[in-house]
Order: structure tokens, then sequence, then C-alpha cells
């Protein structure tokens, strides 16, 4: 059964959270501090982590940093603050969703399990004889730098192909622009005169002329890009 672990330090929000988790059949238990995050993880067992950003202790944000330095497993941020800035700067440091105070218990139970649906499907990723990884429609032939679409070969140029690949990499994760470029951009040359919107655009294009409708590359309005599978 699928364990989240919720570190919250308002006892009234924790219990809310984990009565909502353990209704709809999930394991669920409860941190006060930042600093219990990082050796439970390690542990092994916790599928999703739900964080608050002002824990006593430590912010949320270094306590998303360490853990994304060892481990994969999704972040789900819990906070009262709501700035873009500080969107920007969770899914920067690794976060997969960001969820503001006050919320919807049913909502975050929602998110939480939206996340373990796409890291269970991302997790062991289906493969064919010559090592294509599938991605829902998608498959990607890494070393070949190759992706399909539908079992139909999609002719990307090099900046399409790496934008195109580090969105399936984490499908539904929210990539900002910065990390986007960090994963197909070798320089500040490249990055002046080629923006990650541009090839966006043209890489939409593509999707579209093979038969991808509605389109899967989702913008989110001053975060970045996500891809549905």
């Amino acid at each position: 059964m699928p364990r989240v672990l919720i570190a919250e330090d308002e006892p009234a929000i924790a219990d809310a959270v984990l009565y909502a988790l353990r209704s709809e059949g999930l394991e669920a238990e409860h941190c006060l501090l930042g600093r219990d995050v990082l050796p439970r993880v390690r542990a092994g067992g916790v599928d999703v982590v739900v964080l608050d950003v002002g824990l006593p202790d430590a912010s949320g944000f270094d306590v998303c940093r360490d853990l994304r330095a060892v481990s994969d497993v999704p972040v789900i941020f819990l906070t009262a603050r709501n700035d873009e800035i500080d969107r920007v700067l969770g899914l920067e440091l690794g976060a997969d969703d960001y969820v503001a105070k006050p919320f919807s218990p049913r909502e975050l139970v929602a998110r939480v399990r939206a996340r373990l649906r796409r890291a269970s499907a991302t997790a062991a990723p289906a493969g064919d004889a010559q090592g294509w990884l599938v991605r829902g429609e998608f498959a990607v032939d890494g070393e070949g730098h190759r992706i399909r679409f539908r079992h139909r070969s999609l002719d990307l140029t090099r900046y399409e192909y790496a934008l195109l690949a580090a969105l399936l990499q984490r499908p539904g994760a929210i990539l900002t622009r910065a990390q986007l470029m960090d994963r197909g951009w070798d320089s500040d040359a490249d990055s002046a005169d080629r923006t990650v919107d541009t090839h966006i655009k043209t890489l939409r294009g593509k999707l579209r002329a093979a038969g991808a409708d509605p389109d899967p590359i989702r913008t989110h309005r001053g975060l970045g890009y996500a891809i549905e599978t």
C-alpha cells in the first residue's frame, strides 16, 4: 500500500491530512521537523512526501534540496506562501506539485494519487527489444537520441529532442524554462538565440502533424511546461 509522509508542524492541518489520506486507503505518517524527513525517506517505504515550507527547524525548500540529492520521491509542497516566485523556486528545487493553504484535503489526496500514478507509470517503464523506453504513446531511445509517437518516428532537431526527452523523464511534472535549458542547451550563446518557447512551439507543430490531438504539452503560465502521456 502506498505510504505518504507528511512534514507539517500545525497539528490541526496534519491531523486533517492524515485522516483524509487514511480514509482513501493510503498509509500515512507524520513528522514535525524538517530534519526528520531525509532519514525517513532513506529508510525506505515512502512513496510521496507532503512537505510544509515553513517548518520550525528548517525551510521546506532546503529539505527538498537535500532530498533531491539522494531521492526522486515525489514532493508536494504544502504552504501558505502562494507567490509566483515561491512556486517557481519550489519547482526549480525539484518539487512535483504545490498546494497553497487554505486547501481542501480531498484535493490534496487527489494530487497525491496523481503523483503515485505517474511515479508508477515511469518507475519501471516498458521497453522493446531495441531498448526503447515507453512513456504512454511515446517511446524514447536515449542512446540513439530518437523519439517515436504512436510508433511513428519524429523528425526532431537537437534542441527539440532535448526538450521532449526532458519532459518525458517526468510526465506530469512542471519543468521551468531554466530546468529545460539546463538539459538541452550547451552555452549562453545558444540560449540567447534559441529560446525554449520557440522550440516548444515548433515541437508542438511536429506533434500535431504526427496526430497528437489534444496537445500533450501543457503550458503552466509563469512556471514552465509539463507533458501528459
